[in-house]
């Protein structure tokens, strides 16, 4: 296990986390992490999009149909859990849940750099299957949550002048959900990833060669630079931990578990995947969504507590699966193919 983590991207996550536990004043630039974040996944599109370019369209739109399942089925999966336990509130859990039906672009870059490092081959079609589970469980979350708000209104009762009222309130929360749906699909990161395959998928060979040093040479540097800043924003959560609780700690190991075990099992037999290829399945079902998602449960959700979604995914979650889960998952996914 210790030799899975010896690889430099992973190492710069915990040297990030170390600086932050030792209070050392080193800071990046406020844009740094943004900018890093639109370098990667514009270069990762666009080594997608010329892959994208050689791939059959069957199987391409099986990926897309299965990528579709996990992100719709894992949010619901991952609000029931909650809602059972009977600790968290419906908001909360709805908020919590979207989360973990969405994905982690950061994840899945560190999942790639191991299988780099490993010399694994892995196939394209998850590329397209991050573009398109950004945000299918934004929208099974926002209406998880408005479930629960009308559950709540329809529990408090009220007269026919707070029925107009909650009729004007519902066509708000229309408007503001049809808003929020828009955002969904034009956020930044689907719209740079997306476009960035389709750009790679139809330009001249010739032309993508010029571009080899951008997508190829420096990417591990971005890779590790980004990661440095992740682990010491992860680390600032480490203080929430008491307001989590046990019980979501829990919630925070066991969901990416549940996630990457779905996701070896799509891969293997669902995709018919290789190794890599399968790992990057279960990277997918197994992250948790710490950029796209929590601007969006923040305004259509704002009775969840943003300090619980933010802890789990970004404090507990995503260093899991950069320590441990992406080389579980893929031991898992080397079991199946020597089975």
């Amino acid at each position: 296990m210790l030799s899975n983590l010896m690889i430099p991207a992973v190492l710069f996550f915990g040297l990030g986390v170390l600086a932050r536990l030792i209070k050392s004043d080193l800071k990046f630039p406020p844009d740094l992490a943004k900018a890093l974040s639109i370098y990667l996944l514009m270069a990762i599109g666009l080594h997608g999009g010329v892959e994208l370019a050689k791939v059959e369209l069957a199987a391409a739109v099986n990926a897309i149909a299965w990528a579709l399942i996990l992100g719709f089925s894992m949010p619901i999966l991952g609000y029931w859990l909650l809602v059972v336990t009977r600790r968290v509130s419906p908001m909360d859990a709805a908020a919590i849940a979207a989360h973990y039906g969405s994905v982690s672009a950061g994840t899945f870059l560190t999942a790639i750099a191991f299988l780099d490092a490993k010399g694994i081959d892995y196939e394209t079609y998850p590329l397209i299957m991050l573009a398109v589970m950004e945000s299918p469980a934004i929208i099974v979350g926002l209406l998880l949550a408005a479930q629960a708000r009308q559950k709540v209104k329809l529990g408090a009762g009220g007269d026919g002048a707070s029925m107009v009222a909650n009729g004007n309130e519902n066509g708000d929360e229309r408007a503001r959900l049809g808003t929020l749906l828009h955002e969904a699909l034009t956020n930044s990161s689907v719209v740079i990833l997306v476009g960035s395959m389709v750009i790679g998928a139809i330009s001249l060979p010739g032309a993508m060669d010029t571009l080899k040093p951008f997508i190829d040479e420096i990417f591990m540097g971005a890779l590790c630079l980004f990661l440095f800043e992740m682990g010491m924003e992860a680390a600032r959560r480490l203080k929430d931990f008491k307001q989590v609780g046990a019980l979501l700690v829990g919630y925070g190991i066991l969901m990416p578990l549940i996630g990457g075990t779905v996701g070896v099992a799509i891969g293997h037999y669902a995709l018919g995947f290789g190794v890599g290829g399968t790992t990057l399945v279960a990277v997918l079902a197994a992250s948790a969504s710490y950029i796209a998602v929590p601007p969006a449960m923040r305004l259509a959700v704002p009775e969840a507590n943003p300090s619980l979604y933010l802890t789990l995914s970004l404090g507990i979650t995503f260093p899991f699966n950069v320590v441990l889960g992406i080389p579980l998952y893929h031991g898992m996914a080397s079991m199946l193919a020597g089975s």
